[in-house]
């Protein structure tokens, strides 16, 4: 069955936060081990090594202090607790947060089996509409809560995976022809236009013939168990997970919000790296 991706292609503005290997951080004794302490408790966090250039760029902040006195600054209940933004400091009530970094990007480490279950750390980004390589934010960071999931449900996701890889790949073709779709658009060349759309469509199709996007059986374990959101796996470089108090992340993910998702009451954290 054909995917009409197209049109939502050329109205898709998409809101953010942006191998193999092992998937279990403590099969690892050599994973960096950091602690994120919060009034709500402490989240001990093992940083995987197949993801370096993030390990190291955290460890980097966490031993200049960049991220002590800080706030998990959004919050969303059965979804994700975020942090990292230096302009969260100090902040004042009501000042909306998220925008901040040190200055720079992460290139994306987006590893196969490294997956968004409950207490992964991933790297939060801007959306592909700006950040098509999907860089992460040099700071910016979210620990998922999620929710626990069917099977049934999880069969949609591997569908919407499909759907998203074909998507993807029309936008980098939509955006290369971006100058004839204007003078289409402009000289009222719609027969001309539909036929592009099409060609776009088919390519993008193509392209992705022959990949999977089944779930692997650990993933299905864990989001049929601890649970996660499996709809980020594939578009956000996870690079680390917490192996102590998973109970701190529903602490944090509980907390009343305002507007724009930041907790009323400040929760300030603070990071250091465990010998």
């Amino acid at each position: 069955m054909k995917i009409n991706i197209f049109s939502i292609v050329l109205v898709m503005v998409i809101i953010v936060f942006s191998c193999t290997g092992k998937t279990s951080a403590t099969n690892n004794d050599k994973e960096t081990r950091v602690v994120i302490s919060t009034e709500y408790g402490d989240m001990v966090v093992a940083l995987y090594n197949d993801t370096p250039l993030h390990r190291d760029n955290f460890i980097k902040l966490a031993k200049e202090g960049f991220y002590d006195g800080l706030l998990f600054h959004r919050v969303i209940k059965d979804f994700m607790i975020q942090g990292g933004d230096p302009e969260s400091k100090g902040a004042a009530p009501g000042k909306r947060l998220g925008g901040g970094g040190p200055g720079y990007q992460v290139p994306a480490e987006i590893v196969k089996g490294r997956y968004h279950k409950k207490g992964a750390l991933a790297a939060a980004r801007q959306g592909d509409n700006v950040n098509p390589e999907r860089k992460s934010s040099g700071s910016q960071f979210y620990i998922v809560q999620g929710k626990v999931y069917d099977q049934a449900t999880l069969q949609q996701f591997e569908q919407q995976q499909k759907f998203n890889a074909v998507r993807a790949e029309a936008m980098k073709m939509y955006r290369a022809k971006g100058d004839l779709v204007q003078r289409y658009q402009r000289e009222g060349k719609s027969d001309s236009l539909s036929m592009l759309q099409i060609s776009i469509q088919e390519e993008a199709e193509k392209i992705v013939e022959g990949q999977t996007f089944e779930l692997l059986q650990e993933q299905r374990q864990a989001y049929t168990t601890i649970g996660g959101t499996p709809h980020l796996d594939g578009a956000y470089t996870v690079f680390g997970e917490v192996v102590e108090g998973l109970d701190v992340i529903d602490k944090i993910a509980n907390a009343e919000t305002a507007q724009g998702d930041r907790p009323l009451k400040d929760i300030v954290l603070k990071v250091k790296i465990l010998d």
